[in-house]
């Protein structure tokens, strides 16, 4: 199913930095008609208001407070698009002492806030005639780059596989699922985690866009992404999107 944002209502998390930001930019440059910043404080997204106006409403989510993004899609009812950006990485491996408390503040964050998006949107979707619900999974979803992001690869990878469910569960009502799988972004969590020649994040939306226009469920944006995704590719078309039966 093919889709176009222009004239569309979006909402997007973490909409106030980086790859959030850089979406807000390019849906506007694209004809979207009204974004809603999801974001934990409305007042960071001050700039962007001043910038678009009216067109850009802030609106508060906290991915690890279910009541705020149950709020949210109360307030945002004629929302068309939603894109789950926002999430969180920490370093920890297997073996350090704080893997199993890393994980879970990940997993709260990027698997939980994923599900509770979701739950709470998807009648907000159906209402307003199916639209879109996208995810950024990450690279860091299909294979883990280094021990130190473990439990961070395993937080996407569960996210991946809720996305997956979310195909099959959101088509029935006309909702276009996509799992967004960028490489390493120059963005505040990528210099964080110590990325050197990260790909500019307008690469991100301008992929969500090619994706929607082509019917793609999956989404490589970067240079790194597509070389995964070449390789993938024969085992997502013939596993992941394939309608596999049992016996």
């Amino acid at each position: 199913m093919v889709y176009n944002i222009q004239g569309k209502t979006i909402l997007i998390t973490g909409a106030n930095r980086g790859i959030g930001k850089a979406m807000v930019e390019s849906f506007f440059d694209h004809g979207a008609a009204q974004i809603y910043a999801a974001v934990r404080s409305v007042d960071s997204a001050a700039p962007l208001v001043e910038k678009y106006g009216e067109k850009l409403i802030p609106i508060p989510i906290n991915l690890g407070d279910p009541a705020s993004i149950f709020a949210a899609a109360e307030k945002a009812k004629d929302v068309q698009v939603v894109i789950n950006n926002a999430g969180v990485l920490k370093d920890s491996s297997p073996l350090d002492k704080d893997a199993i408390s890393t994980l879970e503040f990940e997993t709260k964050i990027n698997v939980h806030g994923l599900i509770h998006m979701a739950q709470a949107f998807a009648p907000v979707l159906k209402a307003n005639g199916g639209g879109v619900f996208a995810q950024l999974n990450s690279v860091a979803s299909m294979v883990c780059f280094s021990p130190t992001y473990a439990t961070y690869a395993a937080s996407k990878a569960a996210a991946y596989s809720i996305t997956q469910a979310l195909r099959a569960t959101l088509s029935t009502q006309g909702t276009v699922v996509l799992s967004v799988h960028p490489g390493p972004i120059a963005t505040d969590m990528g210099d964080a985690a110590g990325f050197n020649d990260a790909a500019p994040p307008n690469l991100i939306p301008e992929g969500i866009i090619a994706a929607l226009k082509a019917g793609e469920f999956h989404v490589f944006p970067d240079s790194m992404a597509k070389q995964i995704g070449e390789a993938y590719d024969s085992f997502a078309k013939n596993v992941v999107e394939a309608e596999i039966t049992e016996g």
